[in-house]
């Protein structure tokens, strides 16, 4: 059974809130690997006020062919308000 994108993605962040307990945010990337799919989200940590205190979280999560998460792991975490440099963007993948 093919799933697309779109339905692969909302089933990863679905999942991905409930076994973390945490808010899903943004999507920030998802690629095909040998084994299925592999999503990463970020997520609010903790929340704060002001909000640009937020701590968020970035999370790859694996999902097999029919979009179920084998394994998840966080990858770092930051303020809301920190800029992530390009060079570190494409180390976390």
């Amino acid at each position: 059974m093919t799933t697309s994108l779109p339905d692969l993605i909302r089933k990863a962040r679905e999942q991905l809130g409930q076994l973390t307990g945490l808010d899903v945010g943004s999507t920030v990337s998802v690629q095909k690997d040998d084994a299925g799919w592999c999503v990463q989200v970020e997520v609010v940590e903790k929340k704060s006020l002001p909000n640009s205190l937020d701590i968020l979280a970035t999370y790859k999560a694996s999902l097999d062919e029919s979009g179920d998460i084998m394994n998840f792991a966080r990858l770092g975490m930051r303020r809301r308000m920190d800029v992530i440099p390009p060079a570190e963007l494409g180390s976390a993948a």
